[in-house]
């Protein structure tokens, strides 16, 4: 981006310390008077990313909490280096570890939470945090933070300008979890409640007909009946499988030696850590290691679209499909599928979540082994299903991983053009413009 320094406007900016333009909401209240809310702790705010996850609700904590509205602005005091900054979406409870803030008359909301997104800011509440392992941001410090304030109407025209990124990006956040609940929602019919089959005993599937999930084509490609197994009822010439003879390989991977800088400097490979499997797909890793670091470590290639299952501490089960081709640590164990059974072998592993989480064992830090995945037992439908299953979930799978791309471009552009329209050094217009030809 090249822009001129926007003087003339920055001239007529106020300078402000931060506690004139914010207030701190201390509205505590225990869980048990506001049951059935939605609880949001520092777990719930995804790191960097200005949105919220997931959340709770108050009947599952204890202690006193915050309480917060909609449009709150939601900052994580603890660790503040993890940029854990939210609008609130919803009326709900927070931790205490989380600030709980308001703009004061003549400061737009929005933009006083794009000026606590700003990395400016985060680097000066972290600089003053107290605690050394666990570092908490002072209110008393950030209090005293000055910066030039524009006028509301300005104030406006900046939050409008970064908001419509992020808006962007939640739209492809709801866009991927209607995508997600889709291609969930048919695995589950099919090769769970084995609804078409029973579809079938029933006489609401006839030939020639076709359901929701059921088009008539596929009529004939499930059986009549179900028959036992050791896995209660299942369809029939359907057997009970294991993870292995769905993959052309199941392996772990391997870390380089750390005090080898020729493994780490300059890497270009992705390496996935366990930390990471977290998120339903993985686009991007936060680790990259060098080809000397490949060859002489037991790092291994995992392609796109195998299944990735986390082996140790807190993500212990979790379950991520890549969506690039990428290294792992021995922490990850990769199921690398056979032509076709990419999708369902995801969808068969994140069904598996709690059955392996349950499988993992030791007290400072939860493992499975994989061996343990290797041995889980799954319903194994005929090839010519699953292939069409593949077949029907690809284009979700596609979408999904676009826009989790796209989101990621965005939030780059956002953050990119966020501390030169809150400093005054871009003008408005020239931004809309920039945008007109991105966006």
């Amino acid at each position: 981006m090249n822009f001129k320094r926007s003087w003339d406007m920055a001239g007529k900016w106020k300078t402000m310390p931060f506690n004139q333009c914010a207030e701190l909401i201390k509205d505590t209240v225990h869980p048990s008077e506001v049951r059935g809310h939605p609880y949001v702790g520092l777990e719930h705010i995804s790191e960097g990313q200005l949105s919220i996850s997931k959340y709770g609700l108050a009947d599952q904590v204890t202690s006193i909490k915050l309480r917060f509205q909609k449009g709150d602005i939601l900052f994580g005091k603890l660790r503040p280096y993890f940029r854990k900054v939210v609008i609130a979406p919803f009326d709900g409870v927070c931790s205490t570890d989380i600030w709980v803030v308001r703009s004061k008359p003549g400061i737009d909301q929005r933009y006083l939470f794009y000026w606590m997104a700003s990395y400016e800011f985060i680097e000066e509440s972290t600089r003053a945090s107290e605690g050394t392992r666990m570092p908490r941001a002072q209110w008393e410090f950030v209090g005293r933070i000055t910066k030039p304030i524009p006028p509301l109407k300005e104030q406006r025209a900046i939050a409008h300008i970064l908001g419509t990124l992020d808006d962007k990006i939640e739209l492809n956040r709801k866009m991927n979890e209607t995508l997600e609940q889709m291609a969930r929602a048919l695995f589950k019919s099919w090769f769970v409640d084995f609804e078409p089959v029973r579809a079938k005993m029933e006489g609401k599937w006839k030939r020639g007909k076709s359901l929701p999930g059921m088009p008539a084509k596929l009529y004939d490609l499930f059986p009549n009946r179900l028959v036992n197994s050791e896995l209660g009822e299942i369809p029939e010439g359907w057997r009970v499988g294991k993870p292995t003879e769905c993959c052309i390989k199941v392996y772990n991977g391997g870390t380089p030696r750390r005090n080898e800088n020729r493994f780490w400097n300059r890497g270009n490979i992705p390496w996935l850590t366990s930390g990471e499997v977290r998120k339903p797909i993985i686009i991007i890793t936060e680790n990259y290691i060098t080809e000397e670091g490949l060859a002489e470590s037991s790092a291994k290639w995992v392609p796109p679209f195998s299944t990735v299952v986390a082996l140790y501490g807190a993500t212990a089960g979790q379950v991520s499909l890549t969506a690039l081709r990428l290294t792992t640590n021995q922490a990850v164990c990769a199921l690398i599928p056979k032509k076709s059974f990419a999708f369902f072998n995801y969808h068969t592993m994140r069904l598996a979540t709690g059955e392996l989480t349950n499988k993992a064992v030791g007290s400072a830090q939860q493992n499975i082994s994989k061996k343990i995945i290797e041995d889980t037992k799954l319903v194994l439908p005929s090839d010519t299903v699953v292939n069409i299953f593949n077949e029907m979930v690809t284009p979700f799978f596609v979408q999904w991983i676009s826009n989790l791309h796209q989101s990621r471009t965005l939030a780059a552009l956002r953050d990119a053009l966020l501390p030169k329209l809150i400093s005054g050094e871009i003008r408005i217009k020239d931004a809309e413009r920039f945008l007109r030809r991105r966006v």
